[in-house]
């Protein structure tokens, strides 16, 4: 049980290395930008890792099983060895601390030790029992159902990483668990030498008839996670830093559906297409960060994000500008950083598709194509783009009816009109809205949307939609983005495995997803 304690605790070490890696996001962004000359499947890897870190957090949570059962019996089996009188290696190894303080092997020295007695009253046990709670509740916390929900209790526990990182270092300093010195080692080797151990004349001049040397075995967390807390540090303080530079906001609109857009400006901030950022408000919490894409385009003298009611914070955010009082709250912004939407004018084709608000990052690449149309941009490789928005209610559909509209003007006075084809899904809808539309189907625009594009009821067909891109575009590769849910993901996953060809001359679908 020892040898698996030991192995657990070096994989324990390893994962702890890693597992802040992946939230080093001025990392990751900078590794995206020194990557863009690399190969595209590189470049994808880095917006995996929010399901890396939770990878190794699972592993985190399984290795903490094991070193735990595994050391529950190995303090069963010191406490048999501790009480044995049969003079076997075991029981002799147990009564050597009778000998001379310091040659002890068995760390339990009475027998009216308990378990609890160890894991409460050492170091080794006392830690043990900190972290493990600690990761208990990160992991817990760290559930759908309580992300969506309740996500302070989420924030809030997870910064028990601190915890955990200090309980990690700590644990093994004690010494708790001790191995035969390797001068010892050479002399008294256990192999060659445990039988005289056990069965040693008084009179013996051998040279396995010396006692053996115990020290304890040092503790090598910290080696294994300074680097990684070093640069996690040096993160957080450049993030501390920027949130601390004076963020002006310039306008303030109120959508229908309870979505507040914030149209803002920070001095140096520059920005990529499909890029997100932190945002805290000191009057609300002065430790909560909530990520939102951003919606305005590289082009444009200031940043925007549209914020949907969906939480306790979000809702006390838009009730704090709600109320115009004459000051404007104070707004924190840290970023930006980078994402998989980045990469939409690597692609010859592409394919967005937004579900509610989630069609935020693609807001800021339709309007920074709109303006690479108003400067005549010739450096643009994308030649064709399809929109696809799903939105269960009308309302959602006047968050960027404008730029649609916008779009589809200017397109059409440059000659371009084939550049952008969108689709606007209705997923909820009841019979008075149907009733309506059918009245006005001759019309030339949508009565839901004002848009020349009708609004299709229902979901997207998958399928259909994928067979008609590749029939459009037969030798092309096909980038798909995704803001949106997970199952939605799933789908479009699986759809662009099956629609690219095994021909790489040919069509080929590159799935990306927002991750925050």
């Amino acid at each position: 049980a020892l040898a698996w304690a030991r192995a657990s605790a070096k994989c324990l070490n390893f994962n702890s290395m890693l597992i802040l890696l992946p939230v080093c996001r001025n990392l990751l962004s900078f590794l995206r930008g020194t990557c863009s000359c690399c190969r595209r499947t590189l470049r994808k890897q880095l917006d995996h890792n929010l399901a890396f870190h939770k990878l190794v957090a699972y592993a985190l949570a399984l290795f903490t099983a094991v070193h735990t059962i595994a050391h529950l019996f190995n303090l069963e089996r010191y406490n048999r060895s501790q009480q044995a009188t049969d003079g076997s290696l075991a029981a002799v190894l147990s009564k050597m601390h009778l000998q001379s303080s310091d040659k002890w092997l068995n760390p339990i020295h009475s027998n009216q030790t308990t378990v609890e007695y160890v894991a409460f009253t050492t170091i080794p046990g006392l830690t043990g029992v900190i972290i493990t709670l600690a990761l208990i509740l990160m992991v817990t916390s760290s559930t759908e159902f309580i992300r969506r929900n309740y996500f302070e209790v989420f924030w809030y526990t997870h910064h028990l990483f601190l915890v955990y990182f200090a309980g990690l270092v700590i644990h093994g300093i004690a010494g708790l668990v001790r191995g035969q010195t390797e001068e010892s080692m050479e002399e008294v080797h256990p192999h060659r030498c445990a039988h005289y151990l056990v069965h040693k004349d008084e009179d013996c001049s051998h040279d396995c008839c010396k006692v053996p040397e115990f020290g304890s075995i040092p503790a090598e967390s910290w080696k294994w996670v300074l680097a990684p807390v070093l640069l996690y540090i040096f993160e957080r303080i450049l993030r501390i830093w920027r949130a601390q530079q004076k963020v002006v906001v310039t306008k303030v609109v109120m959508h229908p559906a309870r979505v507040l857009e914030l149209q803002m400006q920070k001095k140096g901030f520059r920005m990529e297409v499909g890029q997100y950022i932190f945002v805290n408000c000191p009057a609300i919490s002065l430790l909560e960060w909530h990520p939102f894409t951003l919606t305005s385009a590289p082009e444009e003298d200031y940043f925007s994000i549209h914020i949907r009611a969906a939480g306790d914070w979000t809702e006390r955010l838009i009730d704090t500008f709600q109320q115009q009082k004459p000051e404007m709250p104070r707004i924190e912004v840290d970023g930006p950083f980078g994402t998989a939407s980045e990469d939409v004018f690597q692609y010859e084709v592409a394919m967005l598709v937004g579900a509610g608000i989630g069609v935020t990052p693609f807001a800021s690449i339709l309007k920074s194509i709109w303006y690479k149309f108003q400067q005549a941009d010739q450096t643009l490789k994308t030649k064709k783009i399809y929109f696809y928005w799903l939105c269960r209610d009308t309302g959602a559909f006047a968050w960027f009816n404008d730029l649609l509209a916008s779009l589809e003007q200017k397109m059409a006075e440059s000659g371009k009109a084939d550049f952008l084809t969108y689709r606007l899904f209705l997923t909820g809808w009841d019979t008075s809205i149907a009733n309506n539309v059918a009245l006005h189907f001759d019309t030339a625009t949508d009565t839901v949307t004002g848009l020349r594009h009708k609004t299709i009821f229902g979901r997207p067909m998958w399928n259909n939609e994928f067979v008609a891109v590749a029939a459009a575009h037969p030798r092309s590769v096909v980038g798909v983005f995704l803001c949106g849910p997970g199952a939605l993901a799933k789908s479009l996953q699986k759809s662009c495995h099956q629609h690219s060809s095994l021909d790489p001359r040919k069509v080929q679908f590159y799935f990306n997803k927002e991750n925050f």
